[in-house]
């Protein structure tokens, strides 16, 4: 089934994506002094959330397919689960951003340190989304 083998790539390239962003981007980033780190995270933000956000819904679109041609509710849930980051964000991570982006460059200091370093945390929840949507939709790969 095409539909399903769709989703888990696209949700295994989301968690990818999120994971090289918790792990390997964002500690590089914090050695940085606060102007430079608030220089590489407006750009990585914006270009993140432009591949992320867009995964997140071809998952979800992909999952729910595979869900109608089956009625495995795995399919549904694993959709859910890539697609629940859109509202986090939305709800939970856009003020830290708003907060970042309207900092100008120069005027970063500990307190945008602080902001990034919580960024960090709330993208953590949606790392974890993307590794359990990975997982519902392996598991429904192998349970089909």
């Amino acid at each position: 089934m095409i539909s399903g083998q769709l989703a888990l790539v696209t949700a295994a390239l989301f968690t990818g994506a999120a994971i090289y962003v918790s792990f390997v981007e964002h500690p590089a980033r914090m050695a940085l002094e606060p102007a430079a780190m608030l220089t590489e995270w407006k750009p990585s933000y914006k270009r993140g959330f432009a591949m992320q956000a867009s995964l997140a819904l071809i998952g979800f679109l992909l999952g729910t397919w595979a869900f109608v041609e089956t009625q495995d509710w795995l399919w549904l849930a694993g959709g859910l689960a890539l697609f629940a980051g859109w509202p986090y964000t939305l709800l939970v991570i856009l003020p830290t951003n708003k907060r970042l982006l309207a900092t100008p460059l120069g005027a970063a200091n500990a307190e945008t340190v602080a902001l990034i370093a919580k960024w960090a945390v709330l993208h953590g929840v949606r790392t974890a989304l993307g590794v359990a949507s990975t997982l519902l939709f392996l598991a429904a790969t192998l349970s089909g």
